[in-house]
């Protein structure tokens, strides 16, 4: 028996073997393993078809993140531009009544200011007059120490009282 040139019988039976082996596959075998390798296929179809509409809606998802984003930031935007302007608003509005409470401060300072000055020359008036009429005592005594001078002087003041109002008279 050659290993290289089979005889013709076990080349018979290979053949007979082989095609029993091959009925029974194509039988039995192969259309499950075809089943499967189509279930395979269905399977990996359905889960590209599946990944595609993950991608899809990963992309609109990042479409709309992008959307939301630019919301938020116009958002931000708009916040920060009205505390800027509620800011400047409120600092006006501070200004203004500080402005405003200077200038009554200010008023009453200048009406206190004036009402102690008028207290001042009132006072300054009267101190004034005292002491001119205590001088104008002082000088007087020393003159009118005479009865003779007393005299004199009270004819001189009746006279000029006299004329005081005759000249009176004639103007009204």
């Amino acid at each position: 028996m050659n290993l290289v040139t089979p005889d013709t019988g076990l080349l018979f039976w290979m053949v007979v073997i082989f095609a029993l082996l091959f009925f029974i596959l194509a039988r039995f075998g192969f259309p499950i393993i075809t089943s499967m390798v189509e279930k395979r296929n269905t399977a990996i179809s359905d889960s590209l078809k599946e990944a595609e509409k993950v991608k899809e809606m990963m992309a609109e998802t990042v479409k709309e993140h992008e959307k939301m984003l630019l919301e938020a930031r116009a958002e931000q935007g708009r916040i920060i531009k009205e505390a800027t302007e509620a800011k400047k608003a409120i600092l006006a509005e501070a200004q203004e009544k500080a402005r405003a409470e200077s200038d009554k401060i200010l008023s009453e300072a200048r009406t206190q200011i004036a009402a102690e000055k008028e207290s001042a020359l009132r006072d300054i008036r009267r101190e004034v007059a005292v002491l001119a009429v205590s001088v104008s005592e002082k000088i007087l005594r020393e003159q009118l120490s005479s009865d003779a001078a007393n005299k004199e002087y009270l004819d001189r003041l009746y006279t000029e009282a006299q004329t005081l109002s005759k000249d009176s008279a004639k103007e009204n």
